[in-house]
């Protein structure tokens, strides 16, 4: 009998495209109905690895991704909202949570996976609520998710009749650092842990492979599944990098743990089907399960040793920002609301140091080109917003206890200071913006206009220090010096622009260029308005 390779490969490859759509779109629309609470649940409930691993559980069962909530990890480290011990928590419990998809996999639900494909469909285009349309997602992920793995199982069926493929499951049961490699390199190319686990548990259920040669297979697709985080540590802080090479480390260490237990755990799958009477898919459903709680439960009293072990592996420092606020104590709110000011003003200062670092790594970048100050000013803006929200929260607590006059002014004075460092993030991160265009699109600037430009800068951060030491001393002179600066900001626009034109007419400057440069200059004067505005808070508070 002939085998139609072209009609295998083309079902197989046409159920793993399903498979894959599907549980990107059931991903999507759980993580849409959690409504975007998941990043504020990793960042405010990670107090301590134990609470990471349970937080990365419930992360990654709403959204049925372990790379998505990794992504997600990598990025507070990066902004600073983690530490790394918190981090290397959170990706221990995402290897766990991301088990349940193989569990509901092992489920065999016949042929009502149909039934779940219309009904999603129905949410999908007959309903135009927001939330009907992420439970069509859901629905229709769901289904055609089994619709992917009953296309993929009937390509599988015909490998039966192939003495190489048996060939091949020898070689694995022999050989089984041979499975791992498998399994990393196939997690790798389709991007999706799940899709191995799926595939793996056709093939068991075949009866195509063994248990003896399932297993490797499965320890190397936790490894594959690193490498999401990997890339989305690409460009990101030492911190994030640490944090990818950790989840790395981490499955790394249990596939050697477990390759070197190889025959008890298998012995413990066959045991534990055994007893509970279980179905072939459910069989690798449970060894996925019981890899990542057993890995999770060796490992985690060593999540110290990890943390320093990836910073051996990645040593430097690259100035991340702690986001977290020092100084917002809750307790001075009711007893003393004078003491709570002064404590939001702390805050504040903190976050004009934060903003005047942003607009001096901004100022770098477009000096010298180096690509290492982009992660650091982002970061510096993300943590502008969060310090902006703490800080207006807890000043909104103060306001409703009862204020002295003196009190009442200075409370409005710091929102109204809080406001205007936001803004100056704001700018520095739209500066940062135009000279990523100018290098991607090749722009260049007449040598005039960047030595113009360097001047601009120049000023604005001398305003925006000043002000923040006003700010910090309540100086009159400070204040007063920052005004004079701040005109001379408006002078220097007036006449940029007036330098600018004569460029475009004598072709000195392009006119992409000149889009860039004009909106550089718009935005540092922004910057000097701002500044000027925190300096007149001072004066007037004096007065």
């Amino acid at each position: 009998m002939t085998i139609d390779w072209q009609s295998i490969l083309f079902q197989f490859l046409g159920g793993l495209g399903v498979f894959l759509f599907s549980i990107k779109l059931m991903g999507e629309g759980l993580q849409k109905s959690a409504d975007d609470r998941l990043r504020e649940w990793l960042n405010r409930f990670t107090t301590n690895p134990l609470m990471g691993v349970l937080v990365g559980i419930i992360v990654t069962v709403c959204i049925q991704s372990s790379s998505a909530t990794t992504v997600i990890t990598v990025g507070l480290v990066s902004a600073g909202f983690l530490t790394l011990r918190q981090a290397i928590g959170v990706i221990m419990g995402a290897n766990i949570g991301t088990t349940l998809t193989a569990f509901i996999i092992g489920i065999d639900i016949g042929i009502y996976f149909y039934p779940l494909l219309a009904i999603g469909a129905a949410f999908l285009f007959f309903f135009k609520r927001a939330i009907y349309h992420h439970v069509g997602q859901v629905l229709f992920g769901f289904g055609g998710l089994f619709l992917g793995l009953e296309l993929m199982s009937a390509s599988m069926q015909m490998l039966h009749q192939l003495a190489d493929f048996a060939s091949l499951t020898i070689l694995l049961s022999n050989q089984p650092i041979l499975g791992v490699f498998l399994g990393t390199i196939f997690t790798l190319l389709v991007q999706s842990s799940t899709a191995t686990v799926g595939v793996l548990q056709g093939l068991y259920a075949e009866h195509l492979i063994g248990l003896e040669s399932a297993l490797p297979i499965l320890f190397g697709e936790n490894i594959g599944t690193t490498i999401t985080a990997v890339l989305a540590s690409l460009g990101a802080s030492i911190y994030a990098k640490r944090a990818a090479a950790a989840h790395v480390l981490f499955n790394i260490i249990g596939t050697v743990i477990f390759m070197v237990f190889f025959i008890p755990f298998m012995h413990y799958v066959q045991w534990i089907s055994g007893l509970l009477h279980l179905e072939a898919r459910m069989q690798i459903a449970v060894a996925h399960g019981s890899f990542n709680v057993f890995n999770m439960l060796i490992q985690l009293p060593f999540i110290g040793g990890l943390a320093v072990l990836v910073t051996k592996i990645l040593p430097g420092h690259d100035g991340n920002i702690d986001v977290t606020t020092k100084h917002l104590d809750p307790t001075f709110i009711d007893s003393s609301p004078a003491i709570a000011l002064g404590q939001a003003k702390e805050e504040v200062l903190r976050m004009g140091d934060h903003a005047l670092r942003g607009l001096e790594e901004t100022f770098l970048y477009m000096k010298t080109g180096d690509s290492e100050h982009i992660p650091t000013v982002l970061q510096l803006e993300v943590a502008l917003n969060h310090l902006d929200k703490e800080i207006t929260n807890y000043l909104v607590m103060v306001s409703k206890q009862p204020l002295s006059r003196a009190d009442s002014v200075r409370h409005h004075t710091l929102l109204t200071n809080v406001r205007d460092l936001e803004r100056i993030g704001d700018h520095f991160e739209n500066i940062l913006e135009l000279l990523q265009y100018k290098d991607h699109h090749e722009v260049s600037l007449s040598k005039s206009a960047r030595q113009d430009l360097i001047g601009m800068f120049s000023l604005a951060i001398e305003a925006v220090r000043k002000s923040i030491a006003a700010l910090d001393t309540a100086s009159l002179s400070l204040a007063q010096e920052v005004t004079e600066l701040e005109s001379l900001i408006d002078d220097m626009e007036d006449k940029l622009r007036q330098k600018h034109i004569a460029r475009l007419n004598t072709n000195e400057c392009s006119g992409a260029a000149g889009i860039v440069y004009t909106d550089i200059v718009s935005n540092l004067e922004r910057i000097g308005d701002h500044a000027v505005n925190i300096a007149d808070s001072i004066l007037g508070i004096r007065h």
